[in-house]
């Protein structure tokens, strides 16, 4: 009683498939799977991040900090 069958899990496939339609379960898919190539891709690209040089101005080894001022500029 504590485990599902085959027969319990082609049930629930069946109902499922009933309910949302093949149309939408296909779409479903396609949606779960993009967003796993994104995440993987996303992913990847961290560590492509890590291995290449900071974009960050460098000077003897020491990160030059300082402070953006805006210069806006209005109409008259």
């Amino acid at each position: 009683m504590g485990s599902f069958s085959i027969w319990h899990w082609l049930v629930v496939l069946v109902i499922v498939v009933l309910v949302f339609g093949t149309k939408k379960l296909r779409n479903l898919g396609g949606d779960i799977g993009g967003a796993v190539k994104g995440f993987k891709e996303g992913m990847k690209g961290t560590d492509d991040e890590k291995s290449t040089p900071s974009s960050q101005n460098k000077v003897g080894g020491q990160t030059i900090e300082g402070e953006v001022k805006d210069k806006t500029q209005t109409k008259l």
